[in-house]
């Protein structure tokens, strides 16, 4: 069922082609990869959607991973793709990266964008149409930027508010948080903050099935058992600040504002400053 957050397959496929509807495909690779998620989704999107390059949309001058840019730079970047304040928009990808962009878009303030539960697997998986090619260049639109950036907290807020013993939340898997894994950055040491707690991406969004969120009944039961009671303020961290968006998104769904902390373990993990627990791989 469809909601101010998720959008199902089928509500989406009926408002195709609708006036001030801009669908985005996010879909994004690390370098390791070896694919370029551009190249796929001219292979194959959803029709009318345009590429929404998280690389391109983020910080270019921060020495961190997908930081959060200036307002200046997504309202830009944003309005390249024809998208303005009245837009309707409906964001998908293949594998966790929507839920970053959703809350890129609310943290400057615009609402009206919800993803589509299941993303692009489920699309496929449904037999609904695919359109293949580039698509055509959109007209330029203003979008404005309301505020500055809300949600975000910085390393500073992280290490005070663990100290005063607050809820942090990291969407790492449980070997990258506890060290045993390498950290997946040069130059980044593995390990956890002290005083985190571990609930992987994966249980809000399994990737198994028809790859929907978590309802939020479950979502809510899973944050408990994780430790974390949602009616208390909650920070988010992961690697990268992207699958920490994740969490974030479900606890809004469950009428909670939750800050994530932008740098995540790629800042923290490199300040010899900062506090950390490993139980291998230092």
């Amino acid at each position: 069922m469809s909601d101010a957050f998720l959008i199902e397959p089928d509500a989406l496929e009926a408002r195709l082609g609708t006036e001030n509807l801009r669908v985005l495909d996010c879909s994004w690779a690390i370098p390791e990869a070896g694919r370029n998620p551009r190249t796929d989704f001219e292979a194959a999107h959803i029709p009318g959607a345009q590429f929404f390059d998280l690389d391109r949309a983020s910080d270019p001058d921060s020495p961190h991973p997908n930081m959060m840019p200036s307002g200046a730079h997504f309202g830009t970047y944003v309005g390249a793709l024809g998208i303005d304040a009245g837009c309707q928009i409906v964001l998908y990808d293949d594998s966790y990266v929507s839920a970053r962009v959703w809350w890129m878009f609310r943290s400057f303030g615009h609402d009206r964008v919800r993803i589509l539960n299941g993303g692009w697997k489920r699309w496929k998986a449904e037999g609904r149409p695919i359109a293949q090619g580039a698509p055509e260049t959109p007209e330029p639109a203003f979008f404005p930027i309301r505020n500055q950036p809300r949600g975000i907290a910085g390393w500073e807020e992280i290490r005070d508010a663990l100290e005063q013993g607050a809820q942090v939340v990291d969407a790492r898997s449980p070997d990258r948080f506890s060290g045993t894994m390498d950290s997946g950055y040069p130059g980044v040491a593995g390990g956890h903050m002290p005083g985190a707690v571990n609930l992987p991406w994966q249980v809000m969004l399994p990737q198994s099935g028809d790859f929907t969120f978590l309802p939020p009944a479950d979502a809510e039961a899973a944050f408990r058992a994780a430790g974390i009671d949602p009616s208390q303020p909650v920070l988010s961290t992961c690697g990268s600040g992207v699958t920490a968006a994740i969490l974030v998104f479900q606890l809004a769904r469950l009428g909670r504002a939750a800050r994530l902390y932008d740098g995540s373990w790629h800042e923290w993990g490199q300040r010899d400053d900062l506090p950390r627990i490993s139980e291998g791989v230092s």
